[in-house]
């Protein structure tokens, strides 16, 4: 993998991952399982190439919420760290809030 163009963590610190592309798509959801699994109004997600993302340390635990859906977080503090769907399975979404920096990531859109 190439020099990263993004790093981010989960609160604790124990998951750690670098991105080394560019986002494709940055949107704020509203659904209710974004809503309930993040405990949060909305979540800001930015999606990425899957061969992209790598996890540099710890591991991300995931939960099914809903009929070919995984959400990736932290085991230890909580954190949702990922989106990941059957239907695009070349692709991860990660929350915007676990990356160390945002520049360059401008939400394009309000979802659900």
């Amino acid at each position: 993998m190439s020099d990263p163009a993004f790093s981010g963590r989960c609160f604790c610190g124990q998951v750690r991952f670098e991105l080394a592309g560019e986002p494709a798509f940055a949107c704020h959801c509203h659904c209710e399982s974004c809503r309930r699994g993040a405990g949060a109004a909305f979540v800001t997600w930015v999606t990425f190439d899957l061969e992209v993302f790598a996890l540099t340390s710890g591991t991300i635990a995931e939960y099914r919420s809903s009929p070919g859906v995984r959400r990736g977080h932290c085991a230890a503090c909580g954190t949702t760290i990922t989106y990941a769907q059957d239907k695009r399975p070349e692709e991860i979404d990660i929350a915007v809030s676990t990356l160390d920096a945002t520049t360059g990531i401008e939400p394009e859109a309000h979802i659900w």
